[in-house]
């Protein structure tokens, strides 16, 4: 018999909003506060963007709704090749963010511990555990991750929605004054917002990404998609404003820990601590999400013949337990690679080669759904492998709109791209161009030829 997928909608939802509301939030006011208000409007437009990414990500989900969420879209819409790049810059960025959430856990708990921040031995075997802990969640079963997943979600944000509401009790407008503090041209503050703000929304895509292990994926998976990215998108820009509106942007500036800082200026040490405590649990919750996502991305991919098929062999429990090991592997040796940088500094490093990979899989996502809106348009099948009966999906009914909300999505993953600067886009390449030789062995091994996945080219 087999067994009932283990992921409803709220336990997708929460994989959703747990992915997303990370590091990013807790860090951010600071992050922002040189633009003052005018970081709003990037906020708002990020907010939009991601919208747009997420009604194309929903629609994709119904049509095709395989593990492996953007790579078996690009990989339905224009062959092996591209599906395989798409599969390991976002393999890349998963390992990455599997590091970066681990040191951002530990930093956070220097709170409590400063020993953890003072001494880069001691917060790196404090990010091992925290990995590792995670890792053997996810390999005990996929339901044990998903509630874990639904109960720090909803642990780290009662803090952020307390500092998004009683916070604007003490906000105080001066602060907001002038709307653009670092003079120029506007259109430069709000393109570098956007670019600040676009870590914050990585993650939308997760539900689709383990696709075999959700219930009624063509329905449950664009629901969440869109219900997880609005409550994103609700919760950054409030709570974002509440502390830009009770810290000073002198002191924001310099602030190491903005949500804490506010909490603390409100209620005192107490509160401070509190706001630790939430912080420490989004990043932690963030970090059991991706590492859910690090064991099912490579299983798709290996099921379609483009990785060694050790990625796809599930464990007795039903979990991919050697792509699970094999991630938090790579992210031990990330973390051990950067501890001597201190948190922070490793953390920046491993958060800019995340963003950049994640940001290629959204071009080649919102890509595929462009493709799919024109060949609906002219009344041409979707692609070899979609179902025909995606009805009742959310976004845009007609082909006119979804083909504007797909060509939306792309500009912004694209203008997204374009400012993350030149480095981390010289280093995002080469990794990506790293993996050209891993495709042609496969290839040569006869992979990646299965009629489940040949889309474009199938004819």
């Amino acid at each position: 018999m087999t067994p009932r997928p283990a992921l409803g909608l709220w336990m997708c939802t929460a994989l959703v909003v747990g992915s997303m509301v990370g590091s990013g939030v807790f860090l951010l006011p600071a992050s922002l506060s040189p633009y003052g208000g005018i970081s709003i409007v990037g906020w708002l437009v990020s907010a939009g963007g991601a919208m747009c990414l997420a009604l194309v990500m929903a629609r994709l989900g119904a049509l095709i709704p395989k593990v492996g969420g953007p790579y078996a879209f690009a990989r339905e819409g224009f062959g092996d090749f591209v599906g395989f790049w798409v599969a390991w810059s976002y393999w890349i960025s998963l390992l990455t963010a599997n590091a970066a959430l681990a040191v951002a856990t530990v930093s956070y708990a220097t709170v409590f511990w400063p020993v953890l921040g003072a001494s880069p031995v001691a917060g790196g075997i404090a990010s091992l555990v925290a990995l590792w802990g995670l890792t053997f969640v996810n390999v005990w079963g996929v339901r044990a991750a998903g509630h874990v997943q639904l109960v720090t979600t909803v642990l780290k944000l009662l803090p952020l929605a307390a500092i998004g509401t009683i916070g604007f009790l003490y906000f105080q407008p001066e602060h907001f004054r002038p709307f653009n503090p670092a003079g120029g041209n506007p259109l430069t503050a709000v393109t570098a917002t956007v670019t600040l703000t676009l870590w914050a929304f990585m993650g939308l895509e997760a539900a689709t990404v383990p696709a075999a292990d959700v219930r009624d994926p063509a329905r449950t998976i664009p629901r969440a998609t869109i219900l997880g990215t609005v409550i994103a998108a609700l919760i950054f820009v409030i709570s974002t404003s509440a502390v830009m509106g009770i810290i000073a942007p002198a002191d924001l500036s310099v602030s190491t820990a903005p949500f804490a800082d506010a909490a603390g200026s409100i209620w005192g040490n107490a509160g401070r601590l509190v706001i630790g405590a939430g912080a420490t649990i989004a990043c932690f919750g963030a970090l059991n999400g991706w590492i859910l996502l690090s064991g099912q991305l490579p299983r798709a991919a290996a099921q379609d013949g483009l990785l060694p098929a050790a990625f796809a062999r599930l464990s007795p429990r039903g979990t991919p337990s050697f792509g699970l090991i094999f991630a938090a592997s790579v992210a031990t040796v990330l973390i051990a690679m950067n501890y001597t940088r201190g948190l922070v500094q490793a953390f920046t490093f491993l958060i800019l080669l995340s963003t950049l990979a994640t940001l290629l899989a959204y071009v080649f996502a919102s890509t595929t759904g462009l493709l799919f809106a024109l060949r609906e348009r002219s009344g041409a099948r979707a692609g070899s492998g979609a179902r025909a009966d995606a009805g009742a999906i959310p976004g845009p009914s007609a082909p006119v709109g979804r083909l504007v909300v797909a060509i939306l999505a792309f500009g912004f993953s694209f203008w997204a791209i374009a400012g993350a600067g030149p480095e981390t886009v010289f280093w995002g390449f080469l990794l990506l161009v790293a993996g050209v030789p891993v495709f042609v062995v496969m290839r040569a091994r006869g992979g990646g030829r299965g009629e489940a996945g040949r889309g474009v080219e199938s004819g």
